[in-house]
């Protein structure tokens, strides 16, 4: 049986784009056949706010300095999407993994096994949680975790070539730990705004995971059950 080449880090604090250069390195370990999978645990620093690319979100000083004069850094990503908000109180999960040339990538599959592990995270709360859009969120998608119809975790995919064939998936999730959800939403919506987007998020839509539970482990322990999630999942 061939052994599994796997990476785990972890990062309680670090900014923005010292951590997608992480997961670019990851990426390209996995493209040379260094690695077969991946998981890259992390919080942000400081509050940023990570636009995406496309014609649709223009980066420029006027933004930026309207970020900046309500206390949020601006980092430019290189994929599309919406503004997603990263702060303290927001865990991020990237795992990227290998697909042989002979496994077809599924779109459904692919974010069904992705929130069947994040829905593991959440049971070791004994909190349930349902799989579907949540109109008014930010970054809103069919795949969102929601606890009692409010989002908890967005979640996106992007599938890369492998050199030699295959494919790379990168599936990443946003969890709500204990974030102040209208401090959160307000530099989305100076975003939405700013770019005569029409668009508005809405705090009451979205919940932490601390409202859910009595217990409210430290980052460390939060990593912990999430890495734990990961194992049961790939090995059953």
């Amino acid at each position: 049986m061939t052994k599994i080449k796997a990476k785990v880090l972890r990062f309680d604090h670090i900014s923005v784009d010292a951590i997608f250069e992480k997961e670019n390195d990851l990426i390209s370990q996995l493209q040379s056949g260094n690695l077969d999978q991946a998981l890259l645990l992390w919080q942000s620093d400081e509050p940023t706010l990570v636009l995406p690319s496309g014609n649709k979100w223009q980066q420029s000083e006027a933004i930026a300095s309207k970020l900046a004069s309500t206390g949020w850094k601006l980092y430019s990503r290189k994929t599309g999407g919406a503004p997603v908000p990263q702060c303290e109180g927001v865990i991020n999960v990237s795992y990227i993994y290998v697909l042989d040339e002979h496994t077809p990538y599924s779109i459904p599959n692919a974010y069904t096994d992705f929130c069947a592990i994040l829905s593991s995270f959440f049971e070791q709360f004994n909190i349930k949680v349902d799989t579907h859009a949540t109109p008014g969120s930010y970054c809103d998608g069919d795949y969102n975790l929601n606890i009692e119809g409010k989002k908890v975790v967005g979640t996106a995919q992007r599938v890369l070539l492998k050199k030699g064939g295959g494919k790379i998936v990168l599936a990443q999730a946003c969890i709500l730990i204990n974030a102040d959800m209208p401090t959160l939403i307000k530099p989305v919506n100076l975003c939405y705004e700013h770019h005569q987007q029409t668009d508005r998020a809405i705090a009451d839509v979205h919940t932490c995971l601390y409202e859910h539970s009595k217990e409210k482990p430290d980052i460390s322990e939060l990593y912990q059950r999430l890495f734990t999630s990961f194992v049961n999942h790939r090995g059953s």
